[in-house]
């Protein structure tokens, strides 16, 4: 006897998103294409969860895979994970040391690792995994609270393992409109489970928290002009192949094989080669105009990670032209000072157009700049500093 009334009948149920067919939400899935490979790492607890959102995810992303389980280590997941396809592995994971990835979103195409689950299943499955623990870190704060009203999150700041990508890849791949695709089927999967709940009586929404107003943020002129003894700039130059390079192809990412900062209110400088772990790009010497034996006789990485961080305090204000050459520091295990201002876009900002080059913006407005380091990063340095010098002046 199976206990059942004689006439019960089985909900039909979606095969694609293993979801009652009352509320399947597939024909909101638009397939969305993407450089950074994406594994979902998920607990198998959060599998049986059926509002659930690394599935949904994966359903959406081609370049994805999504394995359940907590032990990875030393399995064929992880060992696809460290493969090198589809570029060095990060793990998008909060916690100390990891790095803003809006901020400073790692150089070239990554695999981007996920744990899906509560956050006691992600962080059991990170403690659980040394080799998964020791991938370079990195995390974000959500531009806005998450929509996920059908499941109550711990904290305002969390959101679901779809909003997440949503804004990451984004932020990763420069196309942040491009994301919102993802959340289409997250929205109709909210909206029908809400929607069905009405209908049988037994809603119960999810009661929103006060939100704490938020401090007020200075902008990055209040910034400058406010702290002008804390601005320093800083040049990145990097080994880098061309991107349809068979090397490039066999993953040599970007390496950083030059770091240059220059403390704005006293005019310190400080200018480290790194000798490349990589083969030498051809290119490369004519970029940083350096000849290949001056770049070949650089020191070890370490070795300009700990003279950096000799050079820069924790209240200092970094200032660069972009976001490429802070995130070629922070890819090879640098660390900066929370606060940064990107000149590039401030620049745009004030102009209201395109700016080109640091150099090239520096002579519209007439600057004179001195090289303050070697090759095209101690021109680029200087046109940084004279015109982080201007803004402070007003």
């Amino acid at each position: 006897m199976s206990g059942l009334p004689p006439d019960f009948e089985p909900r039909a149920t979606c095969a694609r998103c293993l979801r009652p067919a009352s509320v399947c939400y597939c024909r909101h899935l638009r397939p969305v294409e993407t450089r950074t490979r994406v594994v979902l790492l998920q607990h198998p607890r959060e599998s049986d969860v059926a509002i659930g959102t690394a599935r949904m995810a994966h359903l959406s992303l081609p370049n994805s895979e999504l394995y359940v389980g907590i032990h990875f280590d030393g399995t064929e997941a992880m060992r696809r994970i460290t493969s090198g396809v589809g570029g060095p592995p990060v793990l998008l994971y909060p916690g100390p040391g990891a790095i803003d990835v809006m901020q400073h979103p790692p150089p070239g195409p990554v695999t981007l690792v996920v744990v899906d689950g509560t956050w006691w299943q992600a962080k059991k499955i990170v403690r659980v995994n040394p080799g998964l623990a020791a991938l370079p870190r990195y995390a974000f704060s959500p531009p806005s609270p998450s929509d996920y009203r059908i499941r109550p999150e711990p904290h305002e700041d969390y959101v679901s393992t779809v909003e997440a990508l949503a804004h990451v890849l984004g932020a990763l791949e420069g196309d942040r409109a491009k994301f919102r695709a993802l959340l289409a089927p997250f929205r109709a999967m909210v909206d029908a489970q809400i929607e069905n709940q009405a209908r049988r009586g037994n809603s119960r929404p999810r009661r929103a928290r006060p939100r704490p107003a938020a401090p007020k943020r200075e902008g990055p002129l209040e910034l400058l002009r406010g702290r002008p003894g804390d601005l320093v700039c800083a040049v990145g130059e990097a080994n880098a192949w061309p991107y349809r390079s068979a090397e490039r192809a066999s993953h040599l990412a970007d390496e950083l094989v030059q770091w240059s900062l220059c403390r704005v209110a006293t005019g310190e400088v400080l200018d480290l080669l790194a000798a490349p772990r990589h083969p030498l790009a051809p290119a490369t010497p004519a970029h940083l105009e350096l000849d290949a034996a001056t770049i070949a006789a650089g020191g070890t990485l370490s070795g300009l990670l700990d003279a950096s961080r000799g050079f820069l305090r924790e209240s200092d204000v970094v200032c660069s032209w972009g976001y490429y050459a802070t995130s070629l520091f922070a890819a090879a295990g640098g660390a900066l000072p929370p606060a940064h201002v990107d000149l590039r876009q401030l620049a745009r900002e004030l102009t209201r157009g395109a700016v080109g080059t640091v150099e090239q913006l520096s002579e519209r407005l007439g600057l004179a700049p001195r090289p303050l380091a070697a090759g095209r990063a101690g021109r680029r340095l200087g046109a940084l500093v004279a015109f982080a010098e201007l803004l402070v002046a007003g």
